[in-house]
């Protein structure tokens, strides 16, 4: 069974940066895309990055050029390098995957993904 466990949040002041990690196990060895939501209280869940398995990555874009998507598949983890943070970026983040292919239209849908992790606060303030 794939299980996913973030890392990595904290509170922090803005300008500054946090590297969020997702520890995957129990993987099967298919390909598969992942990607990291945020939600606020009340609101809906959305993308913020993702990584296809084919290595093309998408960003929202309140948050391109500040944040950066990696996987490092030896040790099966997933990242996400959090700069510049902002006070609208406080949220609970999430990691996601999908076992297969999604298309390039719905990678930062939270939709498609079946498997999540628990989430990882952040929290951006001055």
């Amino acid at each position: 069974q794939v299980q996913l466990l973030e890392s990595g949040g904290g509170s922090v002041a803005p300008g500054t940066s946090l590297r969020l990690s997702c520890t995957v196990s129990g993987w099967t060895g298919r390909p598969y895309c992942m990607g990291w939501f945020l939600q606020v209280p009340g609101e809906a869940r959305e993308g913020v990055a993702a990584l296809h398995h084919v290595g093309v990555t998408l960003y929202a874009d309140s948050v391109k050029g500040r944040f950066t998507i990696s996987r490092d598949k030896s040790i099966e983890s997933l990242y996400l390098r959090m700069d510049a943070l902002k006070p609208e970026d406080t949220a609970i983040y999430y990691c996601a995957a999908f076992q297969g292919s999604i298309s390039y239209s719905q990678l930062l849908r939270p939709d498609p993904y079946k498997i999540w992790g628990q989430g990882t606060q952040v929290t951006v303030s001055s």
